[in-house]
């Protein structure tokens, strides 16, 4: 019987360390900002399809970057948000409409305009540690005419180091090779 009472509390506690380990893990991983600073993001395109049968009015293609370009910096000033032209199309104009970002959750909603065309949505799901992040992005179009359509893609970025000097929060396009 004491080897039994031995064994089930050396047990209890080799679990009690493990369960520690585990819950500093979880801890480094989990982050309420980004740090600020120059993070390169890519961009693929998971699907597109038409909503009024139509031909979709983007340049993007799946498995392509389209006319956005594939790979992208982004400076995350000190308050820890993303620009939101980082998830939009080149030409599209977009300003937030909701934002979580905390305990490693991403949650954004930005409404866009592109000139001539009409309005869309880009919807922001994904996980992020202090220094990169992983969304889905969901687009949906409203335009006036034909070539609404839905769209998503996925994004991945990580800090490559500070924002250079003088440099804005906007979205920029990776200097080519």
């Amino acid at each position: 019987m004491r080897t039994i009472i031995l064994g089930l509390a050396a047990a209890g506690l080799l679990g009690a360390c493990s369960g520690d380990s585990a819950t500093e893990a979880k801890k480094e991983t989990k982050a309420d900002t980004l740090k600020p600073g120059e993070y390169e993001f890519t961009a693929k395109v998971d699907a597109v399809r038409s909503t009024d049968n139509s031909i979709p009015a983007t340049g993007m293609k799946v498995g392509a970057a389209g006319d956005a370009p594939a790979a992208g910096r982004v400076c995350v000033g000190d308050d820890g948000t993303i620009d939101p032209m980082t998830f939009a199309e080149a030409g599209d104009k977009c300003t937030p409409s909701s934002s979580y970002m905390r305990g490693g959750r991403m949650s954004l909603q930005f409404n866009c305009a592109r000139a001539g065309r009409g309005q869309l949505t880009q919807l922001v799901d994904g996980n992020f540690t202090a220094d990169s992040f992983e969304a889905k992005v969901s687009t949906s179009s409203y335009f006036s005419g034909n070539g609404d359509y839905a769209m998503t893609r996925t994004l991945t970025g990580k800090r490559v180091g500070d924002c250079p000097a003088g440099s804005d929060k906007a979205a920029q396009p990776a200097p080519a090779p």
